[in-house]
């Protein structure tokens, strides 16, 4: 960080927070809020004479609360800019002012204010990072009601030299030395009930860098781990765990059940050996739970303001997880680190390096060529409504109702979604690639022969469709007879697509597509539910079963999810019969 924030193309903005994006690759327009420190940071040499005069003091979040600071500090060591930051919420204010009289240099401003900052940028990274697991959700551990039951980052600062106990291994209870301790794994992990389901990846290797820390500060001390599988995956990791049973590091496959507190402050641990399914009990002076990794809290906000998808377990989805492994499907946007996944240090400075290689690539030529799937105005046929330009979600589209002028579409920031074609009454919109009649000809192929078997489903490109891919991989079976037509979102399904499926025998139709708020066109499926509503009211005016039009989101992660509603639509053509399909055919060609 120290190197980053002395290099001259790289401008540093600590205490900040983006709130707003908007534009397209190649112009994405950020606000930011740059939180007030209180201290001027070009002015302050980290003296520490304001910290020692300051007579309030709070928990440290850097030792996990095993420490104190004052209400002015520098967050952790190392920090970059080295300045110290007042926490007004803390802070006395002007009523104390003890940091100010000890500053010499008179660093410190009261009356500073946040700061907006409007930057215009060509791509994105999204490096959010993680959180850890609040084990206080599995009371039967008993973290918080046991002192001295502690967690991985509780017990890494504890064992760290420059951590509130110098490194010397203690129990916070009683502080002293504990002979044995225990680590338990997959807290928050790998779990149906509490937690994530997913592995998180560093659990296995971090608990063995531990078992190996200890030992080199105390090879008599009795170590267990309590696993239910190990994970050394990676290159050396094998080694590492081999070394760490060789110092008599004990390996116990089965997770204890319950936790409770002897009276000289141990903890007694009840476990299920899975090797012979006997109940064993383990006392310990010290017990660390290794803890999941859960996505930053700031994800959901992000996603919704830059258009991008979740996987089920709730990190950011890439385009492609072999091809474009850092890259988010909305384009100029790319990922690094544990914004994607539950990542070692390694694996997120190769994922850090291939973003910013990515979008080098992107932007050294000082141009950007952009996919030709944009949308396209006939002048003679726009009746300069502006309702294209009232779905668009990218303002690609400007339209002067007034003057009656005809649209027009920027491609640069046009991303191909298609939901201004579908919505124009007057067919004044062109989608390339995607057009009106290479649809109605897809459709007329699909249910040239023996319609009434056939599925009809119309799939987003980055969702559903992608979910019938990810299906495939997967091995998972779904009927036969589905026949899907790609879109590059469900926005673009018209409403003529539907009736002209109907009017050629189709026994059902699927409209799917990205889960609100996972739209990758930010909320062009909001659009979708309209127009599906509005064909239902028509069906039902008509006559016709508004059920065989059905409405479903699937993201792409979401393989068993598209399997799934293929059998409940394949359960609803069955109840389709011939005699229906031909009275639909007939209402519609009349």
């Amino acid at each position: 960080m120290a190197d980053a924030g002395r290099h001259p193309n790289i401008t540093l903005l600590t205490r900040s927070e983006v709130t707003e994006v908007s534009g397209y690759v190649g112009n994405f327009d950020a606000k930011v809020i740059k939180r007030a420190r209180y201290v001027d940071e070009s002015a302050c040499t980290a003296c520490g004479e304001c910290a020692n005069a300051c007579p309030v003091v709070f928990p440290d979040e850097f030792n996990v609360g095993l420490s104190s600071r004052k209400a002015i500090y520098i967050p952790f060591p190392q920090a970059v800019p080295s300045a110290y930051a007042i926490n007004m919420d803390e802070c006395m204010g002007r009523g104390c002012s003890k940091c100010l009289n000890a500053c010499d240099k008179k660093c410190i401003n009261f009356h500073m204010s946040d700061e907006t900052i409007q930057v215009r940028v060509g791509s994105l990274v999204v490096a959010t990072g993680l959180e850890p697991y609040d084990p206080r959700e599995m009371d039967e551990y008993g973290y918080t009601r046991f002192e001295n039951v502690v967690t991985s980052l509780e017990f890494e600062r504890l064992v760290n030299a420059g951590g509130p106990t110098k490194g010397k291994l203690m129990r916070p209870k009683d502080r002293k030395h504990p002979a044995s301790v225990g680590f338990i794994q997959c807290v928050g992990s790998r779990s149906r009930r509490k937690g994530g389901q997913y592995c998180s990846n560093i659990c296995c290797m971090n608990t063995i860098k531990s078992t190996l820390v200890l030992k080199e500060h105390d090879p008599a001390i009795e170590i267990k781990v309590f696993y239910t599988d190990i994970r050394a995956f990676g290159k050396g990791f094998e080694d590492l765990y081999i070394r760490s049973r060789s110092l008599g590091v004990q390996y116990l496959r089965g997770l204890p059940g319950t936790v409770e507190e002897l009276p000289n402050g141990s903890m007694r641990v009840a476990v299920e050996n899975m090797a012979d399914g006997t109940i064993t009990w383990h006392d310990l002076d010290m017990l660390v739970l290794a803890l999941g990794i859960k996505p930053s809290s700031g994800t959901h906000k992000l996603q919704e303001m830059l258009g991008l998808q979740l996987t089920s377990d709730g990190f950011f989805l890439e385009a492609h997880p072999k091809l474009l492994p850092v890259d988010a499907a909305t384009r100029g946007v790319f990922y690094a680190g544990c914004a994607e996944g539950p990542k070692d240090i390694k694996e997120s400075v190769t994922q850090g390096s291939a973003a910013a290689a990515r979008a080098i690539r992107l932007m050294h030529r000082g141009t950007i060529t952009s996919e030709p799937i944009t949308s396209e105005v006939i002048a003679d046929q726009c009746r300069s409504c502006g309702k294209c330009a009232e779905v668009c979600p990218y303002n690609a589209i400007v339209v002067d109702t007034k003057k009656k002028t005809p649209a027009v579409v920027n491609t640069a920031a046009c991303a191909g979604c298609g939901t201004c074609a579908a919505e124009c009454a007057f067919g004044a919109i062109v989608m390339n690639h995607f057009t009106d009649d290479q649809i109605l000809c897809q459709i007329d192929t699909l249910l040239s022969k023996k319609p009434e078997t056939k599925i009809l489903t119309f799939a987003c490109n980055w969702c559903s469709y992608a979910g019938a891919d990810y299906a495939g991989v997967s091995r998972l079976q779904y009927p036969a007879n589905v026949r899907i037509i790609r879109t590059m979102c469900s926005g673009r399904v018209d409403e003529k697509f539907i009736w002209h499926a109907f009017q050629n025998g189709a026994p059902v139709i699927l409209v799917s597509g990205c889960h609100i708020g996972d739209c990758h066109y930010i909320n062009a499926n909001h659009w979708t539910v309209k127009r599906i509503e509005k064909i239902h009211k028509k069906m039902e005016k008509k006559g016709i079963r508004k059920e065989r039009l059905q409405l479903a989101w699937i993201s792409a992660a979401e393989g068993i999810q598209f399997s799934q509603v293929m059998a409940e639509m394949e359960t609803l053509r069955q109840g389709v019969s011939a005699d229906e399909i031909s009275e639909t055919i007939r209402i519609l060609t009349v």
